[in-house]
């Protein structure tokens, strides 16, 4: 039997209804799956660049303990390398004053020609010629001819009585800058012992530098070695 109008647009109306309705499932369907994978692609991009701004933090928080270490390292070094300038400068106004000290030795006398004896002595026994030339201050003159006794009858005790000749040079004199002690020469000055005060003082410094610096600044913990 044919529908009539109205049955016709009834059953057109509910096919409509029908199909609008899975067109709005299907819409909201498409729609969460859209929104789903929108969100996906948010937290995928979004821990792509927290983990690049992570590293790049990273990267920024090593170069700047690497800084912070270069730059302690050079402070420390620094800081040494003043402390060992300041330590040598110290040292050296030590032997300084132990410089200018050493001219207080030639005001006594007696312990003066001691003391020229024991130069004469031991320069007569590295020459061991027979014949030996000394060179002293012009103001020395006479407490020198006065200890060359003494040295000769030293020097053949060490010698097992080796003769020597010595005489003193009064045309060349030591310098001003020589507080006293002798020179002696050989053989024209092919042999030449020097045995000022300065030069015995400069020998012993550099003989007791290590010991001198154990006694100013302590024994240092890194040193194995004292020979």
């Amino acid at each position: 039997m044919p529908l009539s109008d109205v049955d016709a647009q009834n059953r057109i109306k509910r096919m409509m209804d029908i199909i609008d309705d899975e067109g709005n499932d299907e819409a909201e369907k498409l729609y969460a799956k859209a929104e789903e994978d929108f969100n996906l692609e948010k937290d995928r991009l979004l821990q792509q660049q927290r983990v690049k701004i992570m590293e790049y933090y990273n990267k920024k928080e090593k170069q700047v303990e690497l800084r912070k270490k270069i730059q302690i390292s050079t402070l420390h070094n620094q800081s040494r390398l003043r402390i060992l300038k300041a330590r040598e400068d110290h040292l050296k106004e030590v032997l300084e004053e132990a410089r200018m000290k050493i001219a207080e030795v030639t005001t006594d006398k007696t312990r003066y020609k001691t003391v020229l004896e024991g130069l004469i002595a031991q320069g007569l026994c590295q020459l061991l010629e027979t014949e030996v030339i000394i060179r002293c201050c012009k103001q020395d003159i006479d407490i020198v001819q006065e200890a060359i006794s003494g040295a000769i009858a030293n020097y053949q005790k060490l010698s097992k009585g080796k003769e020597v000749k010595v005489t003193i040079d009064t045309e060349n004199f030591l310098g001003p800058d020589v507080s006293g002690g002798v020179e002696l020469v050989a053989q024209g000055s092919k042999y030449f012992v020097q045995n000022t005060l300065e030069s015995r003082l400069s020998l012993v410094s550099q003989q007791m530098v290590p010991e001198l610096r154990s006694i100013l600044f302590g024994n240092n913990a890194n040193r194995k070695f004292y020979d």
